[in-house]
């Protein structure tokens, strides 16, 4: 039986909103300091954050970004509507990139996302349907396996 979520948190992404890009990840953030998990944990829960809702920003048109905390871990889900990824090999390629050019020129598309977001899960799951969307399972442990 799964435990119960000591804290569930949702926030809804919008694609192309460079203006406020990076918020719900930031609030993530805050509140698992405030809650007192280790500093470790929520630098990594954070970096993983951050990338997958910038991912959504710069090529979905909408998602949705989930936060649970439960006893043993966390678990960050990011399902988005968008053109889906087509080549999930080529796309967790460090340096591999479908950004324009005017997102390139505003500092993002160096295809150091999908593979820090890998880097910083203990449990990473990438799902997607060309046309559809996509969806991003990340679990972190708290007694810091991985870390």
């Amino acid at each position: 039986m799964r435990a119960e979520a000591l804290l569930h948190q949702e926030y809804a992404i919008r694609g192309g909103d460079f203006v406020n890009a990076g918020e719900s990840s930031c609030k993530i953030r805050n509140t698992l300091r405030q809650i007192g998990i280790d500093s470790e944990v929520v630098r990594r829960i954070a970096i993983a954050a951050y990338e997958a809702e910038m991912n959504v920003v710069m090529y979905a048109h909408h998602g949705k970004m989930e936060v649970n905390v439960y006893p043993e871990e966390i678990r960050l889900t990011i399902d988005d509507s968008g053109p889906g990824i087509a080549d999930i090999d080529l796309a967790m390629q460090p340096g591999y990139s479908t950004a324009s050019e005017e997102m390139r020129e505003m500092g993002f598309g160096a295809g150091m996302g999908l593979p820090n977001i890998k880097k910083n899960a203990d449990v990473f799951n990438l799902t997607s349907r060309v046309g559809k969307g996509t969806r991003l399972e990340i679990n972190i442990l708290l007694n810091g396996k991985n870390g």
